[in-house]
């Protein structure tokens, strides 16, 4: 599953990541972060049988915390099959199908944005 978690200039200043991962023994891959001492973002891969444990962790030390069941989505009606999006992702999380439609694989995305800015179409949006 995957979780972003955002910080405070205050929590920002933890190593909560290392903390729980030791406390839960849980699996854990940061797929992007960006983190200032003035607070910032971490969008993280958690194993599912951990998840709900890690979720409560961070939740309890001040991090706020957003399920990403579908971190990027595709609205089919305005998408105009053009490949924009498969050709600049960094995690290849779009592909053609067999009649040459967007497949989207949302389980790696990584909620860079590239995508969205590529997308002439204006058919792609990250879940919030």
């Amino acid at each position: 599953m995957k979780v972003l978690l955002r910080y405070s200039s205050v929590t920002s200043k933890e190593p909560h990541i290392a903390k729980v991962i030791l406390e839960t023994n849980a699996m854990i891959n940061i797929v992007r972060a960006n983190v200032s001492p003035m607070g910032g973002e971490t969008v993280l891969d958690v194993s599912d049988d951990k998840c709900e444990k890690v979720v409560a962790l961070f939740r309890s030390r001040g991090v706020e915390v957003v399920l990403l069941p579908a971190p990027i989505l595709l609205d089919e009606k305005r998408c105009g099959q053009c490949g924009a999006c498969v050709a600049i992702c960094p995690a290849e999380v779009f592909s053609f199908d067999h009649d040459w439609r967007v497949r989207l694989d949302g389980a790696q995305c990584i909620q860079c944005g590239a995508c969205i800015a590529a997308c002439p179409f204006a058919a792609l949006s990250i879940m919030e």
